[in-house]
């Protein structure tokens, strides 16, 4: 690592200002950090030090979001062979996966990092390290067969859209991730909904659809898968969302570095099931009635909406108690769509990008109360 450093140390003053490759200055900047901490300073007052950076946090979640990639490869194989009634190896299966879910993650660190380079050379400014886990997130939440195009597409408008046009990265008030998922949603939902996107090159005679879609069109039976497939992730769905075991794996990492919000993650899980427990009470039709709320947990998007999705500390509330009512909220609007609205079936991109839109608001009235009631108390010691 002292060959690299001296390296970059000796080549540093072409890309300074004055120097050939001034111009590169937040390219260079971008790999130099990436590869060692900053050498930053402070230089006057008192400060925090920590050895953990920006770039270092986002490292811990792409490394936390490994366990869902690996298994949704695999399982984009075994869905693949199981529609054509081949009964393959482990390794065939995760092959299969993996030659078709590598390149939307090249293709969506490209064209992300390559967008985010561009603003930051215009911009003269460093380039945000917020891409970095953004890049991993998108091609898990999209299905397998999305075209590479329309990732291209989706992250540069996640990109641009959600971020540059806030100021970057801290700055953005939607999770760019599920920008990027809610672009495509509604631009060509013929690739991000129905029986055919979930399964690669799936027969025809087999169904393909996921067990939300299937909820949504149930008029007298609910097909539900068995509680080991939904939980282990054995079912059609985007490619690192259907394996709650392997979303919990990267939850126990980011709540074991510190680096997730539990009170955030603990409060979906229990608005989405005390939605279920009241459809479950007073439901109008199968969906309700049938559908115990446990599974709302298990199902679909749901689990990973609530560990890598809504913790995310830019766009999510940041008091305390506003982190009980935002994740709450989450996962009672998740429930809510899913059961209420048929044109999407998922709930959980919606109900996270609605509140990402409140979590100023309510962090706003938790202040407020606050500072009301210390005012209060003030008062009272002085009379």
């Amino acid at each position: 690592m002292k060959i690299l450093r001296d390296y970059l140390d000796k080549i540093k003053p072409n890309v300074e200002k004055g120097g050939k490759f001034h111009y590169l200055h937040s390219t260079f900047e971008a790999f130099e950090t990436f590869l060692f901490v900053p050498r930053t300073v402070t230089k006057k007052g008192s400060h925090i030090r920590d050895s953990i950076d920006l770039k270092r946090t986002m490292f811990m979640v792409v490394v936390a979001l490994i366990p869902a990639l690996l298994f949704g490869m695999w399982n984009v194989g075994y869905q693949h062979n199981l529609s054509i009634g081949v009964d393959a190896s482990l390794i065939s299966n995760f092959f299969y996966g993996f030659w078709l879910v590598v390149p939307i993650i090249i293709v969506s660190y490209v064209v992300g990092l390559g967008t985010e380079f561009i603003f930051a050379q215009m911009r003269g400014h460093e380039v945000n390290e917020g891409y970095l886990v953004s890049g991993f997130l998108i091609p898990l939440i999209v299905p397998v067969t999305t075209p590479l195009w329309m990732v291209a597409l989706a992250t540069i408008f996640a990109v641009v859209i959600g971020k540059e046009v806030f100021g970057g990265t801290g700055m953005n008030i939607l999770n760019p991730a599920l920008l990027a998922r809610a672009f495509l949603f509604f631009a060509y939902p013929s690739q991000m909904s129905g029986d055919k996107v979930w399964v690669a090159e799936k027969a025809d005679a087999y169904s393909g659809a996921t067990p939300l879609g299937e909820l949504m069109t149930a008029t007298d039976k609910i097909n539900l898968p068995s509680v080991a497939d939904a939980f282990f992730g054995f079912m059609p769905g985007s490619v690192g969302e259907t394996s709650t075991l392997a979303i919990l794996l990267g939850a126990v990492i980011l709540l074991w570095t510190g680096i997730a919000s539990w009170r955030v993650m603990f409060s979906v899980f229990i608005g989405g099931f005390a939605m279920g427990w009241v459809f479950n009470q007073f439901g109008a039709n199968i969906y309700m009635n049938d559908v115990p709320a446990f599974y709302h947990l298990i199902l679909g998007g749901f689990a990973f909406g609530a560990v890598f999705m809504a913790t995310d500390p830019v766009t999510a509330a940041q008091t305390n108690t506003g982190k009980y009512i935002y994740g709450f909220l989450i996962g009672v609007m998740a429930v809510l769509i899913r059961v209420l609205n048929p044109a999407y079936p998922e709930g959980m991109m919606l109900a996270i990008l609605l509140l990402n839109v409140f979590a100023p608001t309510i962090d706003y009235y938790i202040v407020q109360s606050n500072i009301k009631r210390r005012l209060k108390r003030v008062k009272q010691i002085a009379a």
